[in-house]
């Protein structure tokens, strides 16, 4: 229903059209994470050209974290109330405006407004494409496909990695160019995507909608009490804060190889190469997400604390092998000053050929395989605990404590690693400094653990109220404007 109460019908939704929908919001999320990806490699390109230290280039993207997270709960709350699609396309054309103007930023503060204002686009994307996302997903595939939305995040980060290290090694304002341009498009290609109904992969609600009911609820202000008594809400919320610690600290993964290539007598340029390839080649583990998100929805069928257990599970027996990771000693063997197909080849060969870094390789693929059970279960989870209308807000909530947890990893390894280094001459700071920080991830694996205590009665509280509900959204003559959740229309209504 629209605001003013009258019917509101989607246009197409046949299934090629909602698989065009679904790969849209995926592409979208990776788009949004390759332009957060694209600094890190270049802060040593960046900060002379802008006149200020690395730390300070590092200090924006701590800043565009927390500012992404903040922005995202606006946005969330509007996307829970109104018409999602204007939302996402207007934050698009926001982050995509941003990235130009930190390509185009000759001095430190032009650099710093303009990262903020893709920040505040990018704060949409995830946010309200979560909340479509999930209103296309049946709670019983949740996990797998979520996987994929995750997944498409860490590719993009990789990605934006990579192309920052590789496209910015000589220049490192063409890749900002290149990404506004292909963000501006994707904006057109929201234009014809399926107007994706609230609800309706819901099977409490199935029958109601099919028959030509509409899903009206919407989220209010008077509704946050509700969200934060379900206790699953807040393990899954503030888990956050020490995951996104450790996963925070990675961004300068890049530093780590970029400093062992310049210690093994490499030029600056061609250490950035390297230092951006041996990091997106060794997050590659990443991609296992979906086998995470396959053995959460199998775990969850058999018992309801299936997605938090083997979320808790995969992040603790990651630990040992994030502590290994960064002290296994690397040969780097690339053709100095050699163009940028030469180094990537160079790597590669090298996993073959170079044990250390086939050793290295593995032990990072189990590492990041292990932890990638975090991603699709805490999205399905979050899906799973709450109902339609809600779900953008609580992955905005959970979101902005994910953006103070990567902000304090991403700004605080800088300052632990300078720290270190008077004990740890560099890149052995750095190594020492991560390592530290993969520790974050024991309290998180705990509070996986307390959530899945806490999971069983919250899921079966939205499956009740979805039952119920589905007998009010059921065509109705005398229907009247849309209802809060907090505003029941009669006696007895929860």
């Amino acid at each position: 229903m629209t605001m003013g109460g009258g019917t509101r019908v989607a246009r197409g939704g046949g299934p090629v059209h909602r698989f065009y929908s679904v790969a849209v919001f995926v592409v979208l999320a990776s788009l949004d994470n390759m332009a957060i990806g694209l600094v890190p490699p270049l802060y040593t390109s960046i900060a002379p050209v802008l006149g200020v230290g690395q730390r300070a280039v590092g200090a924006v993207t701590a800043v565009t974290f927390l500012v992404s997270a903040v922005a995202a709960i606006g946005w969330a709350y509007f996307g829970d109330r109104t018409n999602r699609k204007p939302l996402l396309m207007i934050g698009t054309v926001l982050w995509a405006a941003g990235t130009a103007g930190s390509g185009l930023a000759t001095t430190y503060p032009v650099f710093l407004g303009a990262q903020v204002l893709a920040a505040i686009g990018l704060g949409a994307v995830g946010s309200v494409g979560f909340s479509v996302v999930t209103d296309l997903i049946a709670p019983r595939r949740r996990g797998v496909v979520m996987s994929f939305w995750g997944l498409s995040q860490g590719i993009g980060t990789l990605a934006g990695t990579l192309l920052g290290g590789i496209l910015g090694a000589h220049d490192w304002r063409r890749p900002f160019l290149l990404l506004s341009a292909v963000g501006l498009v994707a904006t057109l290609a929201y234009l014809l995507t399926y107007d994706i109904r609230r609800g309706q992969s819901e099977p409490e609600l199935a029958g109601a909608l099919a028959a030509g009911g509409d899903y009206d609820y919407r989220i209010s202000r008077s509704d946050l009490p509700t969200i934060l008594d379900r206790r699953t809400n807040r393990w899954l919320v503030l888990q956050g804060l020490t995951a996104q610690m450790a996963f925070g600290s990675l961004v300068w993964l890049p530093v780590l190889f970029q400093e062992r290539a310049e210690q093994q007598g490499y030029s600056p340029a061609t250490a950035i190469q390297v230092g951006s390839v041996f990091a997106t080649l060794f997050q590659l583990g990443g991609v296992l997400s979906i086998v995470g998100g396959l053995v959460g929805d199998a775990a969850q069928r058999r018992t309801p604390r299936g997605r938090a257990l083997v979320a808790a599970i995969g992040i603790l027996a990651a630990v040992p092998f994030y502590l290994a990771l960064f002290f296994v000693p690397i040969r780097i063997d690339v053709p100095d000053g050699a163009g940028a197909g030469a180094v990537v080849g160079a790597v590669l060969r090298s996993v073959l050929t170079e044990p250390t870094v086939g050793l290295s390789l593995l032990t990072a693929l189990v590492a990041l395989g292990l932890t990638s059970a975090n991603s699709p279960n805490w999205f399905a989870l979050i899906a799973d605990v709450n109902p339609p209308e809600h779900r953008g807000t609580v992955y905005s909530l959970g979101n902005l404590v994910n953006g103070v947890g990567r902000a304090a990893g991403n700004g605080l390894i800088a300052v632990a690693a300078q720290g270190l280094r008077s004990a740890f001459p560099p890149p052995m700071n750095f190594a020492v400094g991560l390592a530290a920080f993969q520790l974050f991830f024991i309290p998180t694996g705990i509070m996986y653990w307390l959530a899945s205590r806490t999971s069983p009665g919250d899921i079966r509280g939205v499956h009740e109220l979805l039952a119920e509900r589905a007998e009010e959204v059921a065509p109705d003559p005398a229907a009247a404007s849309p209802r809060s959740a907090d505003q029941p229309p009669g006696p007895g209504r929860p």
